[in-house]
């Protein structure tokens, strides 16, 4: 028996139904502007992204290497 059913039969009210969560709405145009203006003001931040990412990438050949006995 479905809920609305057993309700009924129960004589209870049925039940409210409950708002939608919705994510909020992102204004790209101004998230562009913004990321942009924080790359022109800091404009060694992506040599920074690009650094740290490779040594990750070493770091992580490194431990490979390392953990299986390849060389």
């Amino acid at each position: 028996m479905g809920e609305a059913k057993r309700r009924k039969n129960l004589g209870i009210p049925p039940r409210e139904k409950t708002e939608d969560i919705k994510l909020p709405q992102l204004d790209k145009k101004a998230l562009q502007q913004k990321v942009r203006s924080i790359l022109y003001k800091y404009p060694i931040i992506p040599f920074l992204f690009y650094g740290a990412a490779i040594l990750i990438l070493i770091g992580g050949l490194f431990y490979v290497f390392k953990s299986f006995n390849i060389a």
